[in-house]
């Protein structure tokens, strides 16, 4: 059995695309950002970095309780652990990181920060608006022109680069439609997937967030995710 520790997050939602595709027995421990439990003493013996998803692996590869986080590396301990959605051959796996890298080091941070400045910071700047929604709508040209080359983001097949990447796009699609065709086609691909449907129901997204209509966002909040509360000494 693996433990998911996360909630209604992008990133938490990619993991549990992956368990459900990979048909690995898993449950779900929910973690409320919102109200701090990431910092609590439990969950940062987890994870030193207060961050969600993590995940616990009680068929781990030295016994039970193997730890993991990060979900690049967590993507990739499921891929090999199950033996699927990882291309074969030495080209067509290293487009699969190739692509993996791209979400986590480029949209998932870029994206984030685009929401934060448009959506959850308390005062408006408009240098860092402009700054983050011009790098989004670069990031899905990027990932457009991939994908009007390719039907998958590796190649021929679907992989855990496709898992990566979905959970970040439904905003920016709504907000671009028709800007992006080939991320469309992808996009009504994947959704088509149950595995993918239901991952994305992760969780009950909590009315603070975008996702569950932002009323009722608070400093408190903003203290908890961005502030004195995440940054003090542990």
């Amino acid at each position: 059995m693996i433990t998911l520790y996360g909630g209604p997050t992008p990133n938490a939602r990619k993991v549990a695309i992956a368990l459900l595709e990979m048909d690995l027995p898993w449950q779900l421990e929910l973690v409320d950002i919102l109200s701090g439990d990431q910092l609590t003493p439990e969950f940062l013996a987890l994870n030193p970095n207060n961050k969600t998803p993590v995940i616990v692996d009680e068929e781990g590869p030295q016994g039970p309780g193997f730890v993991l986080w990060e979900t690049g590396a967590i993507l990739l301990y499921l891929a090999g652990k199950s033996g699927r959605f990882m291309p074969v051959g030495a080209v067509a796996q290293a487009l699969c990181w190739q692509w993996l890298m791209f979400q986590v080091s480029g949209i998932g941070p870029m994206f984030g920060q685009e929401v934060h400045f448009t959506h959850y910071a308390k005062d408006r700047h408009d240098y860092a608006i402009e700054r983050y929604s011009r790098e989004v709508t670069r990031l899905m040209r990027v990932l457009n022109g991939r994908l009007g080359e390719a039907e998958w983001l590796a190649g021929d097949s679907y992989s855990i680069a496709d898992m990566a990447t979905l959970p970040f796009l439904p905003r920016q699609l709504r907000e671009k439609a028709g800007q992006f065709p080939h991320i469309e086609r992808w996009y009504r691909a994947m959704m088509a997937r149950p595995a993918v449907q239901e991952g994305m129901k992760l969780g009950v997204a909590r009315p603070e967030t975008i996702e569950g209509g932002l009323t009722g966002f608070t400093d408190e909040h903003r203290s908890i995710l961005w502030g004195e509360r995440q940054h003090a000494a542990r």
